[in-house]
Parts: C-alpha cells; sequence; structure tokens
C-alpha cells in the first residue's frame, strides 16, 4: 500500500478530516531563488502542490480549503510580478476548470476583489458560475484578502444598518458580526498550515482562526505533497481542542 493510501486510511479510521483546513502556501519565492529562477516560475511550480492538495482534501471528504492565494499588502510587490501573478490566476482558472468539475469542487473567493483587475475579476466569477452546482468540497480562494479588512468591511456593515434603522446596535453580537464577513456560511477555521518554517499568520482570517490547531513545516509550498497534507491532518486529530474548556 502506498505512503498515502495508508495516511489517507488512519485519517478515515480516527474520525475524518476536519470540517475546514486553510492554508497560508509560502515558499514559492524561496523555492525559485534557490534554483536561480525567477520568482514567477516559484509561483508555477506552486500550482502543482495545489492540484495535489486539492485533489487529496477532496478524497478525503473535507467540506471547505481556503488557499490564502494573493494579500492586499502583496499589491506592493513590484508590479511586474503583480501582473505576470494576475496573468497566471487567469490561466489556472481556465486550465483547471476540468479538473475541479471532475472531482465536484465548488469555486468561492473571497477578499477586497473590486481591487483586481477586471479581466481576473471576470475569470474568477465566470469559473464559480460554472462551478456553482457542484456539491463536493469548496475550494476557497482568498484573494486580494486582508484579515483586519474583512473585520472592517463586517464593521462597515453593521455601521451601515444601524445608520439605516435596520439593526440595533445593542444587539449586536459576536454571531451578528461574523454573518457580516466575506463568506460566512464557510464557518470557523479548524486547521491553519503554514509551509516554509515562517510562523505566524500573516493578517490571514483573524477571526475565523480564533480557535483553530496550527501546523507548522519546513517544507516549501512547491514541494508540499499529499503525504505532508496527510500528516498534518494526522497531527491535527491527535490534538485536544478544548475551546477555553478543561477537559
Amino acid at each position: 500500500m502506498a505512503a498515502s493510501d495508508d495516511l489517507k486510511r488512519k485519517i478515515l479510521d480516527q474520525g475524518g478530516p476536519p470540517r475546514h483546513v486553510a492554508i497560508i502556501m509560502d515558499g514559492n519565492g524561496r523555492w525559485a531563488r534557490r534554483r536561480m529562477l525567477p520568482r514567477i516560475m516559484g509561483h508555477r511550480e506552486g500550482r502543482k502542490a495545489v492540484r495535489r492538495v486539492v485533489e487529496a482534501g477532496a478524497d478525503l471528504g473535507l467540506e471547505v480549503l481556503t488557499l490564502f492565494t494573493f494579500s492586499i499588502e502583496n499589491w506592493q510587490r513590484p508590479r511586474d510580478e503583480v501582473r505576470s501573478l494576475m496573468q497566471y490566476l487567469e490561466e489556472v482558472l481556465e486550465s483547471e476548470f476540468l479538473d475541479l468539475e471532475k472531482n465536484n469542487i465548488r469555486l468561492t473567493s473571497m477578499g477586497r476583489l473590486d481591487i483586481l483587475p477586471e479581466r481576473t475579476r471576470a475569470a474568477l466569477r465566470e469559473t464559480e458560475r460554472r462551478l456553482a452546482a457542484q456539491t463536493g468540497m469548496v475550494l476557497n480562494l482568498a484573494i486580494s484578502y486582508s484579515g483586519r479588512a474583512e473585520i472592517v468591511d463586517a464593521c462597515r456593515a453593521v455601521a451601515r444598518e444601524a445608520a439605516a434603522g435596520t439593526l440595533d446596535p445593542a444587539a449586536l453580537d459576536e454571531e451578528a458580526l461574523a454573518q457580516r464577513l466575506y463568506l460566512p456560511q464557510l464557518g470557523n477555521v479548524d486547521l491553519l498550515i503554514r509551509t516554509s518554517g515562517e510562523q505566524r499568520i500573516s493578517n490571514f482570517c483573524l477571526w475565523q482562526l480564533a480557535y483553530a490547531e496550527i501546523h507548522l513545516t519546513d517544507t516549501l509550498w512547491p514541494d508540499f505533497g499529499k503525504d505532508d497534507f496527510h500528516r498534518a491532518i494526522l497531527d491535527y486529530q491527535g490534538r485536544e481542542r478544548r475551546f477555553g474548556r478543561v477537559t
């Protein structure tokens, strides 16, 4: 039996995967730099890791997989790199559609998407539309995303409703604010995986990560495979989640 199959069996024997896994896909640039290649080549190689993890997640019966694809802060990168990344995203949306459809995967996205180039935003929305009827795993892309910006946008929604008289500020609680986040139906993150050895959450899903388990690995994202993904989930299954309570 292959290692991946054995690890998958262990996960299923221990109750199955968490409901919602999120990944900070870090290390593309370093992967390319170590090989004296342009940074964009690291992103292109990272696409293979995305495919491996998406297929593994769908195969395990994961409900939601959120990938930190492009942050608001990433707009500050060199213009040529940003332009190449946007063009690359358009290519990926087109070329990966059939595989997503075959694996019964629905696509969603969250972030300040109005900042995206019109062509990129149109490609994203069209792919989401074509996969809207899928009933399997939700692949959620955090694009032009910032956890703080998401909370600010939720607060702005609350302020508008209060000003319009449709929301009593005294009635605002955590659940009411959570319902005004970008995609509240996806719920909280159970497991956060970060590659490349960095030990920070980088302004990602700040609200949704409140009680998430965190798995850190030194593996650079382009080298991250199914076995790495399975081991991260097994690590999660070995944790005791108390949510502030005692055992």
